[in-house]
C-alpha cells in the first residue's frame, strides 16, 4: 500500500514536472494560457464553446499560411508573397469553375497548382536567380496580386457552392476550416519531423555552406521548400474564400506578416534552423485570441492596433530571452534566468491585455443596456468616421451599448468581427459591408442566431436583413452627372473615378452616373477608373488619366475623397478649366466646395445614416416592424449653398 502510494506520488509529481518543463520550454505555450485566462476573467463571453471555436475558424487561415513560412524561415528564408498567393489562387478556382465550367474537382486541383508554380518561380528565382529571398517574394507578392485583379477584373467572383461547404460546420458544430488547419498542421508537422526535406529545412538554416559540403542538393531542396509555402498559401487562399462565399481579388492583405509573426511568436528563428508547426500553431492562436478578445471587450477599433503590436513585440523579446537563458539548465543558477524570462514573459502579456483593456474599455455601460454591435468597413474615411459618429449619439441617447469595429477594408476581418459579435449574443448588429457577397455568410450565422441585422449605406447580398439604411446612390448618381453636365453647357469630355469593386455604394452609383449622362449626349467620358473610394489612389488615378486626357473638362468622382485626390492632381485647373463633383458632403469636401476648388458633392448626410441605423436596430430589437429599406435624402451642395448646410 505505501508502496503505491509513493508511487502514486512520485508519477503526480512527474507528471507536474513535466508540465511545468512544457511550459518553461515553450514560452509561446505560456503566453496563450495566460491570455486565454486573462480574457476569460475580464468577459464572460470569452470562455464559451462556440466563441472557442470562433476563434479556432479566425486562427485558420492565418496558421495555414503560417505553416508553409514554416517552411521557409526554417531553412533561413522567408515569403511575403502567401497573402497575394492565397488570393490568386482562389480567384483561380472560382474564375474557372464559374466562368469557363471547369469541373469543381479540377478547378480546386488548378487553385493548389498555382500555389506551387508561384511557390517554384520563388524558389527559382531564389536559389538559381541568386535574388535575396526579400526581394524576389516581394516581387512576386505584387505579380500575385496583379494577376488576380486582371484575372477578377478587379470584382469579387462567387465561389462554387460545392466548395462553399468549407466554410460551414460538421455535425453542425465543428467548423471545417478548424479541420483543415488541424490537418495541414499535422501534415506540416509530419514534414518537418519525419521526411528527408524537413531535416534538410533544419541542415540549410543551420548552415546552408555546411549543408552544401555535406552533400545537400541546396537549390533543388529551395525550390520544394518554396513550393510547399505555395501549396499551403493556396489551402489557406481556398479556405478563406470558402468561408466568404467568393473570391475576393483583395483578400489576404497583410496577411503575409502576420503568418510571419505567428511562425517567430511560436518559437521560430528568423536566422533559421529552428521552428515546429506546434509553435505556429500557438503562434496564430495568441494573434486570433488577442484579437477576438479586444471585440469582446470593447476596445477601440484604433487602441486595438496598438495593443495587439505592443503585445507580439514584448512576447518575441522576451522568448527569445528565456531561449538564450535556457543554455543553462533549470537548477544551475544560470538557468534561474530561464524561470525569469518565462515567468516575466506572462507577466508582461498579462499586464499588457490587462492594463490595456482596464483603460481603454468604457465601463460606464451597464449590463442592463441594450448591446448593439457597429461594423464599419473602415475608419479611415471622414464618411465612416461621421457614420461612427451619428450611431453614438444616438446610442448615447438611448442608452444603448453600442461596439464600434474597423474592418479595415478587409471582408475576412469583418467576417471575423462579425462571427465575435454573434457568439457575444448582442442584442442587434449593424454591418457597413466591405463587400456585399462576402458579409453573406456572417449576416446569414446572426440570423440563425436570431439577431436582428441592420445594413448602413451598402447592403448584403444572399442574406437576409431587418434593414437596409442608405442614400439613394442611384438618384444621388443621377444629380451627380446631371450637375457637371449642366455646368459644361451639356458638352465636353470628362472622366469618372468609380468605388470599391462590388460594393452596392459602388454599382449604385454608376448607375446612377450612366443614367443621368444618358439625357446629354454631348458629354463625352474618355476614362472610367476604380481608385476605391480612397483620397491618394484619387491622386494617382487621376495623375495618370490627365497623361492621356490633358484636355478633360470634367470629372465624376464616386466620393468626395477621390474628388480630393482628383483635385490635388489637377492643381489650379480645379473649379476652373476642371469642374470636379464629388459623393458624401463630407467636411473636407464642403469646405472644397466653399474655396471653389470642388465645384459641387452630393451629400449623403451621414451622420443621419448612423442614426437612423440605430434607430432601427433598437425597433427590430424590440421586435416592432421596421421597413426593409430606408433610403436617407441627397442633395447638391454647391457654393451657393454650402453656408446654409447641415450634414
Amino acid at each position: 500500500m505505501a508502496t503505491d502510494t509513493l508511487k502514486g506520488g512520485t508519477a503526480g509529481a512527474g507528471g507536474a514536472a513535466a508540465v511545468r518543463r512544457l511550459l518553461l520550454d515553450n514560452g509561446a505555450l505560456t503566453a496563450l494560457i495566460v491570455l486565454v485566462i486573462a480574457m476569460s476573467a475580464l468577459s464572460g463571453d470569452f470562455l464559451t464553446t462556440d466563441n472557442l471555436l470562433n476563434v479556432g475558424v479566425q486562427a485558420a487561415v492565418t496558421a495555414i499560411l503560417a505553416f508553409g513560412v514554416t517552411f521557409v524561415i526554417v531553412s533561413a528564408g522567408i515569403d511575403l508573397s502567401v497573402g497575394s498567393v492565397a488570393a490568386l489562387s482562389a480567384t483561380v478556382l472560382a474564375w474557372s469553375a464559374t466562368s469557363h465550367g471547369v469541373p469543381v474537382a479540377l478547378a480546386v486541383v488548378l487553385a493548389l497548382a498555382t500555389g506551387i508554380v508561384c511557390g517554384l518561380v520563388n524558389g527559382f528565382l531564389i536559389a538559381y536567380g541568386k535574388l535575396p529571398p526579400f526581394i524576389a517574394t516581394l516581387a512576386l507578392l505584387s505579380v500575385g496580386r496583379g494577376l488576380s485583379l486582371v484575372i477578377s477584373e478587379g470584382s469579387p467572383i462567387a465561389f462554387p457552392d460545392s466548395v462553399s461547404h468549407l466554410g460551414d460546420t460538421l455535425g453542425g458544430w465543428l467548423p471545417v476550416p478548424v479541420l483543415v488547419m488541424v490537418v495541414m498542421g499535422l501534415i506540416a508537422a509530419f514534414v518537418l519531423g519525419r521526411t528527408y526535406i524537413g531535416r534538410s529545412m533544419y541542415a540549410i538554416g543551420g548552415n546552408e555552406e555546411a549543408a552544401r559540403l555535406s552533400g545537400l542538393r541546396v537549390k533543388k531542396q529551395k525550390l520544394a521548400i518554396y513550393a510547399l509555402s505555395g501549396v499551403f498559401a493556396a489551402a489557406a487562399g481556398v479556405v478563406l474564400a470558402a468561408r466568404l462565399s467568393s473570391a475576393q481579388p483583395q483578400a489576404a492583405d497583410g496577411y503575409e506578416l502576420d503568418a510571419i509573426a505567428a511562425v517567430v511568436i511560436g518559437g521560430a528563428s528568423l536566422a533559421g534552423g529552428t521552428g515546429k508547426a506546434s509553435g505556429t500553431l500557438i503562434g496564430a492562436l495568441i494573434l486570433a485570441v488577442l484579437r477576438n478578445g479586444l471585440n469582446l471587450l470593447s476596445v477601440s477599433a484604433f487602441w486595438q492596433q496598438v495593443v495587439i503590436g505592443v503585445v507580439i513585440a514584448l512576447a518575441v523579446l522576451l522568448d527569445t530571452v528565456r531561449r538564450k537563458a535556457g543554455a543553462t539548465p533549470t537548477h544551475s543558477p544560470g538557468g534561474k534566468g530561464r524561470q525569469t524570462a518565462t515567468y516575466a514573459l506572462a507577466a508582461v502579456v498579462t499586464v499588457a491585455v490587462v492594463g490595456a483593456t482596464s483603460f481603454l474599455h468604457d465601463g460606464s455601460s451597464s449590463s442592463a443596456n441594450p448591446k448593439v454591435g457597429l461594423s464599419l468597413s473602415t475608419l479611415n474615411n471622414p464618411f465612416f468616421v461621421q457614420i461612427r459618429s451619428g450611431a453614438q449619439a444616438e446610442a448615447k441617447e438611448r442608452g444603448v451599448d453600442l461596439t464600434v469595429t474597423d474592418a479595415q477594408n478587409d471582408a475576412s476581418q469583418q467576417a471575423n468581427q462579425l462571427q465575435n459579435f454573434t457568439s457575444s449574443g448582442l442584442g442587434a448588429i449593424i454591418v457597413n459591408p466591405v463587400d456585399s457577397d462576402a458579409a453573406g455568410p456572417s449576416v446569414r450565422a446572426a440570423d440563425k442566431a436570431g439577431i436582428p441585422v441592420v445594413a448602413v449605406d451598402r447592403g448584403v447580398n444572399k442574406a437576409d436583413v431587418d434593414a437596409l439604411v442608405a442614400s439613394d446612390n442611384v438618384a444621388g448618381g443621377e444629380l451627380a452627372a446631371k450637375t457637371v453636365a449642366e455646368k459644361l453647357g451639356g458638352h465636353g469630355r470628362i472622366v469618372i473615378l468609380q468605388g470599391q469593386a462590388g460594393t452596392s455604394a459602388a454599382r449604385e452609383r454608376a448607375e446612377g452616373f450612366a443614367k443621368g449622362l444618358k439625357a446629354y449626349p454631348g458629354i463625352q467620358v474618355v476614362a472610367q477608373q476604380p481608385a476605391d473610394f480612397d483620397r491618394t489612389k484619387g491622386l494617382d488615378v487621376m495623375s495618370n488619366l490627365l497623361q492621356a486626357h490633358p484636355d478633360v473638362q470634367g470629372v465624376i468622382a464616386a466620393n468626395d475623397e477621390m474628388a480630393l485626390g482628383a483635385v490635388k492632381a489637377l492643381g489650379a485647373k480645379a473649379g476652373k478649366s476642371v469642374q470636379v463633383v464629388g459623393f458624401d458632403g463630407t467636411p473636407d469636401g464642403l469646405k472644397a466646395v466653399e474655396q471653389g476648388t470642388l465645384y459641387a458633392s452630393v451629400a449623403q448626410q451621414p451622420s443621419q445614416l448612423g442614426r437612423i441605423a440605430v434607430d432601427n436596430a433598437l425597433r427590430a430589437l424590440d421586435g416592432k416592424e421596421v421597413p426593409a429599406t430606408v433610403k436617407v435624402p441627397v442633395k447638391v451642395v454647391t457654393k451657393e449653398n454650402v453656408a446654409g448646410f447641415h450634414g
